[in-house]
């Protein structure tokens, strides 16, 4: 379960405190999700970075599962972060001098538990049809090719929550068709929670929406 508690962000700023997010409150099950749409600057990023503790909140609490993760020092929070949050971002973040099988498993690298990631990483890259591009350096690959390997690498550690931030944004109308395709049959099969924020109707359309306005959380 993900919890969100009048959740709220302000910065400081010369001309006195900027508010970004006021009181967001929601919930997530196993296996939910939730599309987040708003015009740019209205604080969706901002929120999606608090969900995925890359950010704190000026008040308010997250939890994920039993987990308050504002009560985690550093250390902890990072290998809390490694293992039960998988992200994609608009941008594939790919390491160019890697395969793809080594994307995919960068995340296993810090892990604090032994597992068959290999394992893993080759069937989830079967799952996005790249199972015969194991081998191949992200500049062999397309556009959507790449957020496949993104979207592969962020569920290789099996997360709770998998946090997209405008995951299509990059692509062409055929190849967003595709990753958000993907993004909807990988999300129902693997059962985590999903949060994506986004600018497209048509991938906000395959998930529950709300819209941010002003702060809050409105229904789409």
């Amino acid at each position: 379960m993900l919890s969100v508690e009048e959740v709220t962000k302000e910065y400081t700023t010369p001309a006195g405190p900027l508010a970004i997010l006021s009181g967001i409150s929601f919930s997530l099950a196993a296996g939910e999700a939730l599309a987040i749409m708003g015009p740019s600057g209205s604080g969706k990023s901002t929120l999606l970075y608090i969900l995925g503790t890359l950010e704190a909140p000026s008040s308010g609490r997250v939890t994920l599962g039993a987990t308050d993760a504002s009560r985690l020092d550093e250390a902890s929070l990072a290998a809390f972060r490694n293992k039960r949050i998988g992200f994609v971002f608009q941008d594939h973040c790919l390491l160019p001098q890697c395969s793809v099988l080594e994307n995919v498993l960068t995340p296993t690298l810090v892990a604090e538990t032994a597992g068959d990631y290999e394992a893993r990483a080759r069937g989830l890259l079967d799952a996005v049809g790249l199972g015969d591009r194991l081998g191949h350096r992200p500049a062999e690959l397309s556009g959507g090719e790449k957020q496949r390997v993104a979207l592969a690498r962020a569920l290789v550690m099996k997360p709770e929550l998998l946090l997209c931030d405008e995951p299509t944004g990059n692509l062409d109308r055929r190849a967003a068709e595709g990753v958000g395709a993907l993004l909807l049959d990988l999300h129902r099969r693997q059962g985590t929670i999903l949060v994506v924020v986004t600018h497209s109707p048509e991938l906000a359309a395959k998930f529950p929406t709300r819209r941010l306005v002003d702060g809050r959380l409105e229904r789409g």
